[in-house]
């Protein structure tokens, strides 16, 4: 896999002996992927990744990955908060929900699977802990959004995405959620499409039917 250096000036160091045991995929949300790394390049606009993915697979390294890129934001995920210091950072070229939404090129995806397994190999990140913006912050992000094939990556080593066996656990959807990951300090329709729309893209409503409670107590049995 190549990789192209352009590297931000937004960047900091990590806090002392943190381990790497989070990976974070974004979407860029902008019109171009361009726009997106002048973006993240911007000393004004104070935000970063360690890596961009174009559309047509190409790999871009903004930050290394012992130094803390600024993806994550006010964020959360199994206790921690402030997960910058703790993750990598993956943006993936897409213009989102705001400028056109459109599923991710095969290119593309096979080129984030390969950084996936690269950056896993040399952290340890449990598969539980390959999460989306969206996981990590989901009253304020939607990204990378339920276009993205998280079933295929999984099935490629990279994340969690359990079969649905019969479910063995219990508990309310704030049980579940909390098992999973996600802060439960937030409405229960927020947590629930966060949750849709990584585990189960096909309904990404915010309400707790049949199929969605199923599909909790699966995806918490295998992140316990």
């Amino acid at each position: 896999m190549r990789i192209r250096d352009l590297p931000s000036p937004n960047q900091d160091d990590r806090p002392a002996s943190q381990a790497i045991d989070m990976l974070v995929l974004h979407y860029t949300g902008m019109q171009s992927g361009q726009a997106a790394i002048d973006r993240l390049r911007d000393p004004l606009a104070a935000v970063s990744s360690h890596y961009v993915v174009e559309e047509d697979g190409t790999v871009f390294r903004l930050v290394e990955e012992e130094r803390r890129a600024w993806h994550a934001g006010i964020s959360h995920w199994r206790g921690a908060s402030g997960l910058n210091g703790r993750s990598i950072g993956i943006e993936i070229v897409n213009p989102g929900h705001e400028f056109g939404y459109r599923p991710f090129p095969a290119l593309q995806m096979a080129a984030v699977c390969d950084l996936c397994l690269d950056i896993l190999s040399r952290h340890p990140i449990a598969p539980r802990d390959v999460v989306a913006h969206s996981d990590v912050a989901p009253d304020r992000k939607e990204d990378p959004g339920e276009l993205f094939d998280w079933e295929g990556l999984a099935a490629n080593g990279v994340g969690l995405w359990p079969k649905n066996a019969a479910p063995n656990v219990n508990g309310d959807a704030l049980d579940l959620l909390s098992m999973i990951g996600y802060r439960t300090d937030l409405p229960l329709p927020v947590l629930l499409r966060a949750f849709q729309r990584h585990w189960r893209p096909t309904r990404v409503d915010g309400l707790l039917d049949a199929g969605t409670l199923k599909r909790l107590r699966v995806v918490a049995a295998a992140a316990a």
